[in-house]
């Protein structure tokens, strides 16, 4: 089936991405529309390539387990048939349990299978108008033009906070002989990891957390009158701020000890800071849970104090940008479409969705939907008992008043009737109710998978 309507999409990142895939696998021709190359523009804050589905911040979407939340989230996703996690697949690189992905590989993949597509333009220019019949899918760093628009016609301001990216250092300046290869509680489950696991630990002594803490306390940051009262997003609190929430903080945080011993002592650190695999090759690696916005010699000061990186290079610098989205329970559909046109979609992080994994399901729903639309179906969504459909319900019922980003998490599925008081056995459930109804959902309302190939099932 093709359709005469010329579909835009707007915004070449993930949730943009998929959706362009989506559409043109199921016959629809679609111009992708990505300001970044486009003459004259500059780029955003973040981006430092004209790639598509750049990775601007951590290069992992998290767990594959389906007991855990994202785990959950990508193993329906699949069952829909999402091109970003099957380019993902091909560029992962090892991180235990996560899928980490070497984002040069990952972004050339995703680029390639777009521009190979035979119903797919890319064009790059930048959109200030929202089109009659497209998803707008423009993320975070959506254009000050296309925000005004989207302002305008929604008759409310958009809200807004900034997400703060983790410095990556070279491993070739990482000291091994302190810093000591090891996933928490030994858990590994990517062979070519080896044995001692996918991450790089750097322990520290309380003397050596406390100088640490003090240290960036101290640190001078990047100063504007936009950093005002900054609204954080809890999932991207900048390192600093953290820490001057109390001395405790980190260390009962991204720097927790337990689940892990330092081979030199056979004991537990008093704290831990985590180092993650950036690419394939293993040159590059991501303070994990460092993100933020000091200066960039206040960086190089503060993280060398750390055991083992006495002497870190550092090949990309923490940074902070701004991230917009839309208040969804407010003004958007429950499809999130314009409530006076449900051919104009959003999808992505510019919904009020959290992640790479969560802004990447969006874009396939925002697929699967304008396609049922045009062809004269209704909009459809995901039972609440699966997390891409607890998703969607978090978007239409939360309270606008509070209305703040959201991750997936097994706190938005609906209680199972019976739950166990065990944990873990809890989840099991949780997942194996999920992917069943989302199976029975597809069945009842004919939403069709795109397999690897790209072939409808």
């Amino acid at each position: 089936m093709t359709t005469r309507t010329e579909i835009h999409v707007i915004g070449g990142g993930l949730a943009g991405s998929e959706a362009a895939f989506q559409l043109a696998e199921r016959g629809h021709r679609v111009v992708l529309h990505e300001m970044r190359g486009a003459p004259g523009n500059q780029g955003t804050p973040a981006h430092r390539t004209e790639s598509l589905a750049e990775l601007v911040c951590s290069n992992t979407f998290k767990s594959t387990d389906a007991t855990n939340a994202h785990g959950l989230l990508k193993a329906e996703m699949r069952a829909l048939g999402s091109v970003i996690l099957e380019c993902a697949d091909a560029a992962r690189i090892p991180a235990g349990t996560a899928l980490a992905v070497d984002r040069d590989i990952f972004s050339a993949a995703v680029q390639a299978r777009i521009l190979a597509h035979p119903n797919i333009t890319v064009v790059r220019d930048e959109i200030t108008a929202l089109p009659e019949v497209g998803i707008i899918a423009t993320g975070p760093l959506t254009s000050d033009g296309l925000a005004a628009s989207i302002a305008s016609r929604l008759g409310a301001k958009s809200l807004a906070f900034y997400d703060a990216i983790a410095p990556v250092i070279s491993s070739e300046s990482i000291d091994t002989s302190i810093a000591f290869r090891a996933a928490r509680w030994g858990k590994e489950t990517m062979a070519e990891a080896g044995p001692e696991g996918a991450y790089l630990n750097c322990p520290m002594t309380k003397e050596e957390y406390d100088a640490f803490i003090a240290a960036m306390v101290e640190a001078d940051l990047y100063h504007s009158h936009e950093f005002e009262d900054i609204p954080y997003f809890e999932g991207c609190m900048p390192v600093e701020e953290m820490a001057r929430r109390g001395a405790e903080t980190l260390r009962h945080g991204p720097m927790r000890p337990v689940g892990l011993r330092d081979p030199r002592s056979g004991k537990r650190p008093w704290a831990v800071l985590q180092l993650r695999q950036e690419d394939r090759a293993g040159r590059m690696w991501n303070l994990v849970g460092c993100q933020t916005r000091m200066r960039y010699p206040e960086q190089t000061k503060v993280f060398r104090l750390v055991p083992g990186l006495g002497n870190a290079e550092f090949l990309r610098f923490g940074s902070i940008h701004r991230n917009s989205y839309l208040n969804a329970p407010q003004a958007l559909s429950p499809h999130l479409s314009l409530k006076d046109s449900e051919t104009t979609l959003f999808a992505g992080q510019i919904t009020g969705v959290e992640g790479y994994t969560e802004s990447t399901a969006t874009g396939i729903m925002a697929g699967i939907n304008l396609d049922r639309l045009l062809r004269g179906e209704r909009p459809v969504l995901p039972p609440p008992t699966t997390m891409l459909g607890a998703l969607y319900r978090h978007l239409r019922e939360a309270d606008p008043a509070h209305f703040q980003p959201m991750n997936a998490n097994f706190g938005l599925l609906e209680e199972l009737a019976d739950p166990p008081r065990d944990k873990a056995l809890k989840r099991e459930r949780y997942a194996e109710r999920a992917l069943q109804e989302l199976a029975s959902w597809r069945q009842e309302y004919g939403v069709v998978s795109l397999s690897p190939s790209g072939a409808s099932v």
